[in-house]
């Protein structure tokens, strides 16, 4: 099973990167797509060359499909959409961030289900769909993580959270 990360012109790495970070650490393998394939050029500035197009990886593959945010023109399409559906239908964890939410929602993948959209939190987990608005990239880190059962254990996931989201050094 794969963790796909769909980037895109404009997309911000920043909000994913702490996710991608412990998806590396605990040995997932993680696939960057495009829409197209090609080279993106992140919101940070970062030349990012994909490993392909988002259509060549199948569906039923994807453990997990990261949506960062960031100007979404380039993916908030109807092929974009129906890859979601089909992700969804498999059973796929799928987690949106800042404008990536929204083409979960313009997917339909949001309907009758709590999310940032429809709550004032800033994470919610709603059975294999994750949301979360950019302020929350900690703990959508976290909350994905978890969902992927990543923590070795209670200690791992304590000890996480105070580096992580409080800042505390680990000794």
């Amino acid at each position: 099973m794969k963790t796909v990360v769909l980037l895109y012109d404009s997309s911000c790495i920043y909000e994913i990167v702490i996710l991608n970070y412990f998806l590396k650490v605990t040995g997932k393998d993680v696939v960057f797509v495009s829409p197209d394939g090609g080279t993106i050029t992140a919101m940070e500035g970062y030349s990012i060359h994909t490993a392909g197009a988002l259509i060549q990886i199948n569906p039923s593959d994807v453990e997990l499909l990261i949506v960062p945010g960031g100007d979404i023109t380039p993916i908030d399409k109807e092929d974009v959409w129906n890859y979601l559906r089909l992700v969804n239908q498999n059973h796929g964890l799928i987690a949106g961030i800042c404008a990536g939410v929204d083409v979960l929602e313009h997917a339909g993948l949001l309907d009758g289900i709590d999310s940032t959209h429809s709550t004032v939190l800033d994470v919610v987990v709603c059975d294999n769909i994750i949301t979360a608005r950019a302020n929350g990239y900690v703990d959508f880190a976290i909350e994905t993580a978890k969902k992927l059962n990543l923590f070795e254990d209670e200690a791992d996931l304590q000890e996480t959270i105070a580096f992580w989201r409080e800042f505390q050094r680990v000794e």
